[in-house]
């Protein structure tokens, strides 16, 4: 059977770029941004996407455009083995969109919410209260929040109509969803900055600190959050890239998809920070004491702000169909990824694969939409992304870098991108970026050894862990039978 193809070359970077930017980018890293140096954060951020972004994201492109197959695939024609890490990482990637998909349930129901303003006067206890109905505890599971559900529900549904007729429908969402966002980002950036108060929060978001540069713990963040941003480590892009045909640009691809990714975040910490000066002076407090991550910030911090201003139904609609078009897009490409391998080697028909991936994932989302279902979210992410991904990276790094058939990555990026610095996209690859990589994972591993994450019984590091590994596992098994797949299709198919 002929390969699936993007519609066209900007249909894909669409694609991408919708991949890689996601609630992080409107989240996390103004947040970091603040956190270390204000504007100096910039420079080590720069760095990163330089020596570690772009790089990891060209690989990626470039395995899955050179061998055409998705994640497992390409990662057996490096390795035959390496084929369990593939299905490793499309295993943490399936457990990342079961919980992502639960915080689009949020974001749906404060989309319904908007329109009556519910949580104006306490956004904070319609938030864990209300909305979550969080627990005690992660020890206390609670009922099923079935509000949550139904909205949860509700995501599915709008994953499966984005992947259900594979290549050919995400190419049309992606029309919509991604360009979308960036139009509202606009619109709620010129709302952002002229609020009275805004100028206290830009300054105090872009302020530089240059003293900040000294401290290791910058270079770290930085490094974590493109790394993170980006996509990549959870076989998505390698995915995505197979559908491309093999005579593209595939480092102009990168670069382009990194650089929008980039441009979304830094639009993004203007539009927080410009609205939570505005926020801070409504209060008659300093615009630190207003500034929040993660999740308290999109649904806590921002809709407090938000039910302050003129017409706030209207800017918290926009707010929060932001949330879902960048979620979405995140959350069917999670599963594409998935989809991708188990296409490459059944004949089961796309919709019905689909189907079956939306049901699984619902199914092991239920858990986060329960009392205690925040704290199993907060623990889950924490260990798959500070771990799992981290891993894989150094895998496909080792594995691109160091064998034969990624010699042919080299020289397939080298014959389709030639004003690209292969010779030294190669060194980064081999070298600097494993051990980047690794600097990483031991900075995070000594502080797990210092304390539980967040005091979080034993029991429930266990489950983090169990998160991480066991998906391994279940790749050793799925390798074998891919490998049994393939050798029947090859004595088979004439």
């Amino acid at each position: 059977m002929a390969r699936e193809r993007w519609p066209s070359r900007l249909l894909f970077i669409f694609a991408a770029v919708g991949s890689a930017a996601g609630l992080g980018n409107l989240w996390r890293f103004p947040y970091l941004t603040y956190k270390y140096g204000g504007g100096a954060f910039l420079i080590p951020y720069l760095i990163a996407l330089l020596v570690l972004g772009i790089p990891l994201l060209v690989l990626e492109f470039a395995v899955g455009q050179h061998f055409q197959r998705s994640t497992v695939g390409a990662m057996r024609k490096l390795k035959t083995w390496a084929g369990a890490v593939g299905w490793w990482m499309l295993g943490i990637a399936f457990v990342v969109l079961s919980y992502y998909a639960a915080v689009m349930a949020w974001s749906l129901r404060y989309f319904f919410s908007s329109f009556s303003m519910a949580w104006s006067g306490g956004a904070e206890s319609y938030f864990y209260e209300q909305v979550l109905g969080l627990s005690s505890g992660i020890g206390v599971l609670g009922g099923i929040n079935w509000i949550l559900l139904a909205c949860l529900i509700g995501v599915w549904i709008l994953i499966y109509f984005s992947v259900f007729k594979g290549i050919k429908s995400v190419s049309q969402v992606v029309k919509v969803t991604m360009p979308l966002p960036i139009l509202l980002i606009f619109i709620l950036l010129i709302r952002a900055v002229t609020l009275e108060g805004a100028a206290g929060g830009l300054v105090v978001y872009m302020k530089p600190v240059f003293s900040a540069l000294l401290d290791p713990e910058i270079w770290v963040a930085a490094a974590s959050q493109i790394f993170f941003t980006l996509s990549v480590g959870l076989g998505i892009m390698i995915a995505y890239a197979s559908y491309v045909k093999k005579k593209q640009d595939t480092a102009g691809d990168a670069l382009w998809t990194a650089l929008m990714n980039s441009g979304i975040s830094l639009l993004a910490g203007f539009v927080v920070f410009g609205t939570l000066g505005f926020l801070a002076m409504q209060k008659g407090v300093a615009v630190p004491d207003v500034v929040a991550s993660g999740p308290g910030l999109a649904f806590v911090v921002f809709p407090e702000a938000l039910s302050m201003m003129p017409m706030a139904w209207l800017f918290s609609l926009l707010f929060f169909i932001v949330l879902l078009s960048l979620g979405i897009d995140s959350a069917f490409s999670l599963l594409e990824g998935v989809l991708a391998a188990f296409k490459d080697r059944l004949r089961t028909s796309t919709m019905k694969l689909s189907l079956i991936g939306c049901i699984l994932g619902f199914a092991g989302g239920i858990i986060f939409v329960t009392g205690a279902g925040l704290y199993f979210l907060d623990i889950v992410d924490h260990f798959v992304l500070s771990y799992g991904l981290i891993m894989f990276g150094i895998f496909e790094c080792l594995l691109v870098g160091w064998t034969k058939a990624g010699k042919e990555v080299k020289e397939h990026l080298a014959r389709e991108s030639p004003w690209f610095p292969v010779n030294l996209w190669w060194w980064l690859i081999r070298l600097v970026i494993p051990i980047i990589l690794v600097v990483m994972f031991i900075t995070f591993f000594l502080k797990e050894l210092a304390a539980p994450y967040e005091g979080y019984p034993g029991w429930a590091i266990a489950v983090g862990w169990a998160a991480v590994f066991l998906p391994l596992v279940v790749g050793f098994f799925l390798n074998k039978w891919y490998g049994k797949k393939r050798e029947v299709a090859e004595i088979t198919v004439p």
